[in-house]
């Protein structure tokens, strides 16, 4: 008899233990400590009684143990990821666990500008305090892809400039079958080469496809694509010179000056974005050789050197107006830098006839 009360007393505690951690299991939590969340931060191969005596130090939750032991009674013991998480102030049990199982980390965000080149961008990653590990080598140049990359705190910063790669691999393997027909170039690297000479030269998307038409143009006539961008690479690796391109550095033989070298540099002066990359292979159809700054934001376009010559006279006159003259160059592909221009040699080739375009790339 004594027996089968004790059972009876017994069966009562643990039914009313099962309810109270019912309740407990949906009522609300504790207030954040501080600010209206609490970042807690979960590492792999954390076992559950540990995870929930975190969550009680840190104030997510009021009791550990009764944390854990609902965890267990759920089934949901073996089911929580490592992670770092945001609780929200004032969360109940449920929620936490229905978080941690989810495994809803924390997005943390690196951003990479687009014309950047890869050592700067390396440089950045391997100051993100967030990331862990060592970046390792300076990738090649030109073979990251520009953007905003979403990652959880654990993430490597090796593992994010592989990534970084290889978005650009991806993004080029997608467009390269779709290019223009008729380009002067013959690998997916000598795309990007050039995409990131006119990621150099314009900042408006609107106007990439017309630069990109311009040095396509002169790839096929043979003439010298001659942009200060290569010349600042050359010296500099990409740095800002901080003062204007001497005449002697315009006439310094480098690798990647294209105003002594012909055809394309050997390498990438950047990492083109997506635009710079699109625009190139499929490049606005015109005959122009020549562009040269408004004064006003963008480029006027001109297909001759006569033409030329007007647009740049009027790049003048508004330059006297605007400021007084500064002692910079004017480049040759004709945006101004400043009060001296050089010509071309006017005994053009003529620009053959524009080919056929395949199916237009889908822009992104």
């Amino acid at each position: 008899m004594r027996i089968a009360l004790v059972l009876v007393i017994l069966v009562a505690i643990a039914a009313g233990v099962v309810e109270w951690a019912n309740a407990a299991w949906d009522a609300s939590g504790p207030p954040a400590v501080r600010d209206t969340q609490t970042v807690v931060l979960i590492a792999p191969g954390s076992r559950t009684h540990a995870v929930a005596q975190l969550l009680e130090r840190q104030g997510v939750v009021r009791l550990g143990l009764v944390f854990e032991f609902d965890l267990r009674l759920r089934g949901l013991a073996s089911k929580i990821k490592a992670g770092e998480y945001a609780i929200p102030s004032g969360t109940s049990m449920a929620a936490v666990a229905k978080i941690l199982v989810d495994g809803k980390s924390i997005q943390h965000k690196f951003t990479a500008a687009e014309g950047l080149t890869s050592e700067m961008i390396w440089k950045l990653v391997q100051a993100d305090p967030v990331l862990v590990g060592d970046a390792g080598p300076v990738p090649q140049e030109g073979s990251l892809l520009p953007e905003t990359y979403l990652f959880t705190r654990g993430e490597t910063r090796a593992g994010l400039l592989n990534k970084m790669a290889g978005a650009q691999k991806a993004h080029l393997d997608q467009l390269w079958p779709g290019r223009a027909q008729g380009l002067p170039l013959r690998t997916m690297r000598e795309a990007v080469i050039l995409a990131s000479i006119v990621e150099k030269e314009t900042s408006l998307p609107d106007e990439r496809r017309h630069i990109a038409s311009v040095f396509v143009n002169r790839l096929k006539v043979g003439m010298r694509l001659q942009t200060d961008p290569t010349v600042i690479y050359g010296l500099t690796r990409g740095y800002a010179l901080g003062r204007g391109i001497r005449q002697s550095e315009l006439d310094r033989a480098t690798p990647f000056n294209t105003y002594v070298i012909a055809g394309l540099p050997p390498g990438p002066i950047c990492n083109p974005g997506k635009d710079a990359i699109t625009a190139v292979l499929d490049p606005q159809a015109s005959d122009d050789l020549f562009f040269v700054a408004t004064g006003h934001g963008g480029h006027v376009f001109a297909a001759t050197i006569s033409e030329q010559a007007r647009n740049v006279a009027a790049y003048r006159a508004f330059e006297r107006q605007a400021a007084p003259p500064e002692s910079r160059q004017v480049e040759v592909n004709g945006r101004a830098d400043g009060t001296t221009v050089t010509v071309l040699d006017p005994s053009l080739p003529k620009l053959p006839p524009a080919a056929r375009r395949k199916k237009a790339i889908v822009r992104h």
